[in-house]
C-alpha cells in the first residue's frame, strides 16, 4: 500500500482568518457594462480573501471593494470561482492596490509559526 504525502507547502502570504465583513463590490463586466453589489467575506488574509458572489465572475475580473466597516477601499482581481456550501458561490481575490491596514485586522508575517498554547495548571488552593 502506497503512502500518501500529507505536507503541502503554504502558498499564502500571509495567515487566513475565517471573519464576515460586509463589503460593496464595484465593477465593469467583459461588455463595460457597471455592476455592483453588496457581499460578506467568508474568510480573509492581508492580501485578498473569499467573498460570495452574486453572480459568476470570470478568472482575472479586476474590481474595487469598499469595506463598510472602515469605509477603506481596494483594488481586486478574481483568482478562482467555486461552488461552496449550500450552492452558493465562492470567489477567492487578491488585492492589488489597498489603503493601509484594509480590514482592521493585525495579521503574522509571511512565515511566521504559529504561537503555542501554554498550559497552566489551576493553582491548588489549601483549606
Amino acid at each position: 500500500m502506497a503512502i500518501l504525502h500529507c505536507r503541502s507547502i503554504e502558498r499564502r502570504r500571509t495567515a487566513r482568518a475565517v471573519v464576515t465583513i460586509e463589503l460593496v463590490v464595484t465593477g465593469l463586466d467583459e461588455t463595460k457594462h457597471k455592476f455592483q453589489f453588496l457581499t460578506k467575506t467568508v474568510s480573509v488574509s492581508g492580501n485578498g480573501g473569499v467573498i460570495l458572489l452574486d453572480a459568476p465572475l470570470p478568472v482575472g475580473q479586476k474590481f474595487h471593494l469598499v469595506n463598510e466597516f472602515n469605509h477603506r477601499k481596494a483594488a481586486c482581481r478574481i483568482v478562482s470561482v467555486r461552488a461552496g456550501k449550500e450552492g452558493k458561490l465562492l470567489g477567492a481575490f487578491e488585492m492589488l492596490c489597498a489603503e493601509q491596514n484594509f480590514w482592521s485586522m493585525a495579521f503574522p508575517a509571511s512565515g511566521a509559526k504559529p504561537m503555542k498554547r501554554v498550559f497552566v495548571p489551576k493553582a491548588v488552593v489549601a483549606r
